[in-house]
């Protein structure tokens, strides 16, 4: 299986362009709080309002349907890339709060863009049965661009101030992109997408599956490393060693994940999922140890890998034509409660921190009863009432 995804052009192509992209991400996100923190002195408020900003290119992502009636999905991966690249590449040079806003927005624009086409192609390009695999090797590929890029960061942090750290990774992932241009992995047997909103009753559960884990994300992306460098004190260097260790980790948990999905379905890998978010967050409010606070955020990254099955489980229920108007759906519903709930949150914390995090294990529980739903949706496809 993986020497035949190795020869193939669309996985070739996405593999290229999802580690540049989750590197271009990573890099931010490491160097994110120290430099919100230590050079430009923003408060939790701050960092609340601009992880929002950062989630309106997702809730913005419906209208990728109409961008692709003027570009092909694959040329909008590319340009999604180059967008990427230049938000972090000029990162480090605006270091304001306006300036950080600015760059947050094309930064995230290209990586929400990127994610909605790379999701739709790989559920067109590869089987049922596929898929989850695909996925899960390329979260592995991701996993080793991020340790390349911790052992960077460990390596020069203490050498390079910030605006050169993102400037050299920014650049990295605008080459990438130009790369992409030059390639044509598409093939013309594929099943048409539909070009406009796809809004189906039949898909209430994927919709509302999609609604709950971006709240759940918005609580681990925009707080748990906040909480890391503002309650714990850990330094950049200690942020790169810990995601070095998590992408360690995950380089070769990710393809057995997908191995795990194809086995035991969706239903049992999310309420796996779930059920451990639970304690996670829980924990997250309760402990007070930085060794124990680090363990955690390891536990809570591995879990959010399973989020994949959510994607394999609307490619069991969906009309093949449907499937890129839906991505692009998803992601905007995704990203409804991402656009508050960081704001929100950052008020909270200001009140009491372990508020936020009791929070995030509400809607773990939320999480874990819906996806025992699956099943019932699964047989109404079989049945073709879907």
């Amino acid at each position: 299986m993986v020497t035949e995804l190795r020869n193939n052009r669309m996985f070739i192509y996405l593999a290229v362009l999802v580690i540049s992209s989750t590197m271009g991400l990573y890099v931010w996100r490491t160097l994110f709080d120290n430099f919100a923190v230590h050079i430009v002195n923003l408060e939790g408020k701050h960092v609340g309002i601009l992880q929002s900003v950062r989630e309106l290119p997702g809730f913005l992502a419906l209208l990728v349907v109409y961008v692709l009636l003027f570009i092909k999905e694959h040329r909008l991966s590319a340009l999604s890339i180059l967008l990427l690249g230049l938000g972090v590449s000029l990162t480090g040079l605006l270091p304001t709060f306006s300036g950080m806003i600015f760059t947050t927005l094309l930064m995230s624009f290209g990586f929400h863009y990127f994610e909605t086409t790379n999701q739709s192609l790989t559920l067109q390009y590869f089987d049922k049965q596929t898929a989850p695999l695909v996925f899960g090797r390329l979260r592995s590929y991701a996993a080793a661009s991020n340790i390349a890029a911790s052992a960077l960061i460990l390596l020069f942090a203490a050498h390079l101030e910030y605006k050169t750290l993102y400037l050299l990774f920014g650049c990295m992932v605008v080459v990438s992109a130009l790369w992409a241009f030059t390639q044509n992995p598409t093939d013309k047997d594929l099943v048409p997408q539909k070009k406009e909103m796809v809004f189906k009753k039949n898909y209430w559960l994927y919709y509302c599956l999609t609604f709950m884990a971006g709240a759940r994300r918005q609580i681990f992306i925009a707080f748990a490393v906040f909480l890391l460098v503002k309650k714990f004190d850990f330094s950049v260097q200690e942020v790169a060693a810990l995601f070095l260790l998590n992408n360690l980790i995950n380089y070769f948990l990710s393809p057995y994940i997908g191995k795990c999905i194809v086995r035991y379905g969706e239903r049992t890998i999310l309420s796996i999922e779930y059920g451990a978010l639970i304690i996670i967050f829980l924990c997250y409010a309760t402990i007070d140890n930085k060794i124990a606070v680090a363990l955690l955020y390891i536990f809570d990254h591995i879990f959010f890998n399973f989020a994949i099955a959510i994607k394999t489980f609307f490619q069991k229920i969906a009309d093949p034509s449907d499937i890129a108007p839906s991505m692009a759906v998803g992601f905007t519903i995704n990203h409804i409660a991402a656009v508050v709930l960081p704001v929100v949150g950052g008020i909270i914390w200001m009140i009491d921190y372990r508020i936020v995090f009791v929070l995030g294990a509400i809607l773990g529980f939320g999480s874990l009863i819906l996806v025992q739903f699956i099943p019932a949706q699964l047989k109404k496809m079989q049945n073709g009432t879907n």
